[in-house]
């Protein structure tokens, strides 16, 4: 299966607003297109139009991997993805495997630590180690691979992974980025710590929240 950019950004998107938003899911072509332009959880930030993003899922109509799900009520054509878990799709992912194909669309290369992050409100990892056996998982897969392991840049701590759905000359320019300098790459990777900090507070937070109103 090779996708472009642009189909892996509009699929990742079903595929996150599915998850996040199911009462607004299916999505119409306007609000396809304003999560295909998000500045949150996306990179590169793109600017589609309407035309572009309907071209998209022109072409992914064509491989089957979209379908217009519109009821009969609806007089606005809705979108959902058939990529995968459906019984149109041999792929088949648990929920933490698709959260981590969905954040490498959305988001393209990521270490680990970033996965682990940025997959919370798709699915849960316990600890970095645990989102590295299912990296591992995937990219030793008998069906697959489905992402690959990128070589170490200098200076970072943790290697990045990225999928293996999309035109490789494509994939291969989207990683090829300019060397770093050192103080860049340590704020990257106190960026990475911070944000990993920050989703392990809320989650602490989430749970005392919990056990009060049990009390209560």
């Amino acid at each position: 299966m090779q996708l472009s950019q642009l189909e892996t950004r509009v699929i990742g998107c079903l595929i996150e607003k599915s998850i996040t938003t199911p009462d607004q899911y299916p999505l119409s072509l306007n609000s396809l297109t304003n999560a295909c332009n998000q500045k949150s959880n996306r990179d590169p930030v793109l600017s589609l139009s309407e035309t572009e993003v309907q071209e998209t899922l022109d072409s992914l109509n064509e491989k089957r991997l979209i379908m217009n799900q519109s009821g009969a009520s609806s007089r606005v054509p809705k979108y959902k993805h058939r990529f995968c878990n459906t019984e149109f799709s041999d792929l088949q992912f648990s929920a933490q495997e698709l959260g981590v194909i969905c954040v490498l669309f959305l988001r393209g290369p990521q270490t680990p630590g970033e996965l682990r992050t940025r997959t919370n409100r798709l699915c849960q990892f316990d600890n970095v180690q645990e989102t590295e056996a299912l990296l591992n998982k995937l990219s030793e897969s008998d069906n697959g691979p489905y992402v690959v392991k990128l070589p170490r840049e200098p200076g970072r701590r943790e290697s990045r992974y990225a999928h293996l759905f999309g035109d490789q000359e494509e994939s291969v320019a989207q990683i090829a980025e300019p060397e770093s300098t050192g103080s860049s790459v340590q704020d990257s990777d106190r960026l990475s710590a911070l944000e990993e900090q920050v989703a392990l507070m809320q989650m602490e937070i989430d749970e005392l929240r919990e056990k009060l109103q049990e009390l209560s």
